[in-house]
């Protein structure tokens, strides 16, 4: 029958609704979650979540509509009090600064000696716009910000400094580093902590635009590497170097991380695996489980050759807007595009990858806020959640009875349990999860007195049933995700049947469970998202420390 046996499942009862899961659905059916308990099958960041911003002026545009508004790096306002919130709310927030533009940005410190002046649109420019500039008292303001939020910045340098473009659109030559080290001098006389320096944008493989071979971009992360260690030399918290910033190409990143296994510490790839922004069937691709799981390769070619390598360098997702040329409104900014991206932390956690970076946090029709008020878009919420439910440890996880669910666990990020992340794709079938478990676990109870508890621990081969008098007492916690009104493309979501929203001065709301009886079934309503919190629920993959 195989090394691994399942041996102890959930005894789970009869149906049961809650008054948000709709009594119209046409059918409900069984399922069960096979949750391997043995050993973690990979470990994220404790600050996984990441999200993006972008140096895009007003003027870009996509498909002949223009979403990025004020959202760029250059004229974001920092003085909204919900701005502030929404990344406060993290503690921290991950903020990876940089984008198509990064690489055409030069920095005003004291080597500057060109204009300092903003990008400007020219359709004959590589990217349509012509160099900017960052001014130092807008880093200035930024950098006040990202310490007013508690956010942790990664700052995706120019990597297209001092090189040519040769006749068949690579990118020639080494990397000119003089404008980026008198940058990060300024950073550091400054106290400006950054927790990584990022190196180019989009330029690996074939690259976007232009593009650096794996050799030479080896010879520049090194050259990267020196500088920092240079300029951080009396500074005890050293940022991190990180590359290559672009989309996976097996036999380019083979080279380079061969060639960086001493000088690097993350490997940085992109994801838009749903196609253009302008696809009018970006709504099926998201809800298709074949199409969600495609991208899974990326991830998992991308593990093995770091695992099969010398180095020690972690893989992170450093970009990811699903859709690519700023995505698609009331898509990638609506509540059905939550299915896409948690399925995306899901799946990129499997694989060890240790952060993911969401394009964006404000800016396009892919922001996790709103361009123009910074109101909290679906996603923020999927995100917030994640953060505070997903544990470091990951726990190897498989759903039978229909492949219209997606299936993710983690040990909990606050308790010894677990916490399940359940995605419903099917429109019209409620699914009742069973959950089954291939280790020894335990099931916790405490007493009101909090001087004592029951441990009853589950063995081979048994069944789990929670013990008379007992079984009324232990109860997991449960967070339904579901559209406002039925409608997919809403940007509002309603958490447990009740609307998510920020208050009038701008206080982001209380995310707060459902407290459900252990011994009852997970409900998974058609087109809904569960995360379910087992606090009582222990397993030895959860015992091993990060």
């Amino acid at each position: 029958m195989g090394f691994c046996f399942w041996v102890c499942f959930i005894s789970l009862l009869n149906f049961y609704s809650l008054s948000f899961v709709s009594s119209q659905a046409d059918a409900s059916a069984e399922g069960t979650v096979f949750i391997d308990g043995k050993a973690p099958i990979g470990r994220i960041d404790d600050d996984f979540i990441c999200a993006t911003l972008d140096w895009w002026p007003p003027e870009k545009c996509d498909y002949g509509t223009c979403s990025w508004g004020l959202a760029g790096l250059l004229n974001l306002d920092l003085n909204k009090n919900l701005f502030l919130n929404a990344v406060k709310a993290f503690s921290p927030l991950k903020i990876r600064l940089g984008g198509t533009l990064q690489d055409k940005v030069i920095y005003d410190s004291d080597d500057n000696q060109l204009p300092c002046t903003s990008f400007v649109k020219n359709t004959s420019e590589m990217f349509g716009f012509t160099q900017g500039c960052l001014p130092m008292n807008r880093w200035d303001d930024l950098n006040s910000f990202f310490q007013k939020a508690g956010a942790k910045v990664i700052f995706g340098l120019n990597a297209l400094a001092g090189r040519t473009i040769a006749s068949d659109g690579s990118a020639v030559g080494a990397w000119n580093y003089t404008n980026a080290e008198s940058f990060m001098q300024y950073t550091v006389d400054k106290n400006y902590t950054i927790h990584g320096w990022e190196l180019g944008n989009e330029l690996c493989g074939s690259g976007v635009g232009t593009r650096v071979s794996a050799d030479q971009y080896a010879a520049d992360t090194a050259a990267l590497q020196s500088i920092v260690q240079k300029i951080y030399q009396n500074v005890d918290l050293k940022p991190l170097i990180i590359t290559p910033g672009g989309f996976y190409d097996s036999d380019w990143f083979t080279e380079y991380i061969d060639k960086t296994n001493k000088s690097l510490d993350v490997v940085t790839h992109h994801i838009y695996n749903l196609g253009p922004g302008v696809d009018d069937h970006l709504v099926e691709k998201i809800l298709d489980p074949s199409i969600l799981e495609g991208v899974s390769g990326t991830f998992s070619g991308l593990h093995n050759i770091i695992k099969n390598s010398t180095t020690s360098a972690a893989a992170w997702v450093g970009e990811a807007g699903g859709a690519y040329n700023s995505g698609h409104n009331l898509v990638t900014n609506a509540f059905v595009f939550s299915f896409w991206y948690l399925d995306q932390l899901g799946m990129a956690s499997k694989y060890d990858t240790k952060t993911y970076c969401r394009q964006s946090l404000v800016g396009g029709n892919y922001g996790l806020l709103n361009t123009t008020n910074f109101e909290p878009n679906p996603d923020y919420y999927s995100a917030l959640l994640w953060h505070r439910l997903m544990g470091r440890n990951v726990l190897s996880t498989s759903f039978t009875g229909t492949d219209k669910i997606r299936s993710y666990t983690h040990c909990a990020k606050q308790s010894k349990g677990i916490t399940l992340l359940l995605i419903n794709l099917n429109n019209s079938t409620t699914v009742q999860a069973k959950l089954a478990f291939n280790s020894t676990m335990s099931l916790r109870h405490k007493h009101r007195s909090r001087i004592s508890h029951n441990k009853h621990r589950i063995h081979k081969t048994t069944i789990i049933k929670l013990p008379q008098g007992i079984d009324g007492k232990i109860r997991r916690e449960e967070y339904h995700l579901t559209a406002k009104d039925g409608n997919l493309q809403s940007q509002s979501m309603l958490l447990n049947g009740n609307i998510l929203s920020v208050s009038s001065s701008g206080i982001i709301p209380h995310l707060e469970p459902l407290h459900v009886k252990s011994a009852k079934p997970i409900m998974v309503a058609p087109l809904s998202i569960v995360f379910t919190h087992m606090p009582d629920v222990t397993v030895p993959a959860c015992k091993v420390q990060p």
